[in-house]
C-alpha cells in the first residue's frame, strides 16, 4: 500500500512533515533514483535517500506510538533550534533510536503547563486539528476588574484578528483584590488564543498554565521540567479520541514494577538539574557591582561542578537493594597485629 513520501519519511524520524514538504520543494530527496516531487507516493520496496543517504524507512508495524507528558516551565521555547540560544522544550527530554518526539501544539514563552510529545506524527496532526475539538484547560491568572458581564462575552464570543472565539468554560477560581484566577477551557490552539480573549476586553494576563489536554492531567507530582511517559491506557484514549487504531504495544513498564519507576525519576532528576545548571552558567544569576574607585565589573557567580553518576540506573538499583536486603556480614577489619607499624622518627640535632 502507498503513502505520502512526506508522511514516511516523518515516521522515519527525519523531520516533521512540514519540514520534509521543504526539504522536497527545494529537490533534496530522490525515490529510485529520481528527484521526488510533492504529492508522490511511495511503497516499502522504494529506494528513498535525502541529501544521498539512503533512509531506512520503518513500516506502521515497527513503530511504537509513544506519548510523553512536559511540565513546560516558563521561559522555554517550543522549537528545537533558536537562533538566540534560549532553551528549548526539546532540550531535557529523553533521547530515542530512529525516531523523533513531535510537539502536539505550542505553548509561548510565558506560559507553563502541560504539553503533549509524541513519536507518531499522525496522531499529533490529529490532535493539534480543530475538527476533533480536544479540550484544552488552562489555569489563568488576570490583573483588572472583572465582571459578570464581561464574563458573558468570552462565552459567547469576541472578534479577534483572525476570526471570532470564545471560551468554552468559565470557572472562576477565587484570588485576592485585581489577582483573580480563572479556569478556562477552549477546544481551539490559535496562537496566544488565551491572551488575546482576555486583552481583547483590556483585562492583562499576569500567569498562565495549561492544566489538561483531553482527559490527561498535568500531575502534581510531576515537576517543573520534569516528564513522565503515559501508560497504554492513555495512550489508546487520545488515538481514539482522533479515529486512529489502538496501540498494542508499550515501552512503559507496569505501574508496580519498582525498578521502572525508579528508572524514571532518576531521569526527570537529571533532566531538571541539567536545566538548572545550565541557567546559572548561561547568566541567569549575574550580579554587577559598581563602586566609585573601580571600573565596573560583572560578577558571575559559577555553578556547583556536577554531581559524579559514571554508575548507570540499572546498576545503581542493583546495589541499593543489595545493601537493604543482603543479610551478609561485612568484611571483619584486620587484627592489630596484623597492621604496619608506623613509628616517628623525632630529629635528634642536639
Amino acid at each position: 500500500m502507498s503513502e505520502k513520501l512526506q508522511k514516511v519519511l516523518a515516521r522515519a524520524g527525519v523531520g516533521s512533515r512540514r519540514e520534509m514538504e521543504t526539504v522536497i520543494s527545494e529537490g533534496r530527496v530522490s525515490v529510485n533514483g529520481k528527484v521526488a516531487t510533492l504529492g508522490d507516493r511511495v511503497e516499502a520496496k522504494d529506494v528513498i535517500r535525502v541529501d544521498g543517504h539512503q533512509i531506512a524507512v520503518p513500516t506502521v508495524n515497527d513503530v511504537i506510538c509513544r506519548v510523553l507528558a512536559y511540565h513546560k516551565p516558563e521561559g522555554e521555547m517550543c522549537t528545537r533550534h533558536d537562533p538566540e540560544g534560549r532553551p528549548t522544550v526539546f532540550d531535557r527530554l529523553p533521547r530515542i533510536k530512529d525516531s523523533r518526539w513531535v510537539a502536539v501544539g505550542r505553548l509561548d514563552v510565558n506560559t507553563s503547563g502541560l504539553l503533549l510529545f509524541t513519536t507518531d506524527g499522525e496522531l499529533a496532526n490529529r490532535l493539534m486539528h480543530p475538527s476533533h475539538e480536544v479540550e484544552r484547560e488552562y489555569a489563568v491568572r488576570v490583573f483588572g476588574e472583572v465582571t459578570e458581564g464581561m464574563l458573558q462575552k468570552l462565552r459567547h464570543g469576541v472578534q479577534l484578528e483572525d476570526g471570532p472565539a470564545k471560551f468554552d468554560k468559565i470557572v472562576a477560581m477565587g484570588g485576592e483584590g485585581l489577582n483573580q484566577w480563572f479556569n478556562v477551557t477552549l477546544c481551539e490552539g490559535r496562537n496566544r488564543e488565551v491572551r488575546r480573549l482576555w486583552e481583547s476586553l483590556d483585562v492583562q494576563v499576569s500567569r498562565l498554565m495549561r492544566v489538561r489536554y483531553g482527559d490527561i492531567k498535568l500531575e502534581k507530582t510531576l515537576p517543573r521540567g520534569g516528564w513522565e511517559e503515559l501508560q497504554l491506557p492513555q495512550v489508546n484514549y487520545l488515538r481514539k479520541l482522533v479515529g486512529l487504531p489502538p496501540e498494542e504495544r508499550s515501552k512503559v513498564f507496569a505501574v508496580d514494577d519498582r525498578k521502572s519507576q525508579f528508572k524514571q525519576a532518576a531521569q526527570i532528576r537529571r533532566a531538571v538539574r541539567r536545566h538548572r545548571e545550565r541557567s546559572v552558567l548561561q547568566g541567569d544569576d549575574a550580579v554587577v557591582e559598581i563602586t566609585e574607585s573601580a571600573p565596573v565589573r560583572a560578577k558571575v557567580q559559577r555553578a556547583a561542578p556536577p554531581v559524579s553518576r559514571d554508575r548507570d540506573d540499572e546498576k545503581g538499583w542493583e546495589n541499593a537493594r543489595q545493601r537493604l536486603h543482603d543479610d551478609a556480614p561485612r568484611k571483619k577489619a584486620r587484627p592489630a597485629g596484623n597492621r604496619q607499624r608506623i613509628t616517628r622518627v623525632g630529629k635528634t640535632g642536639r
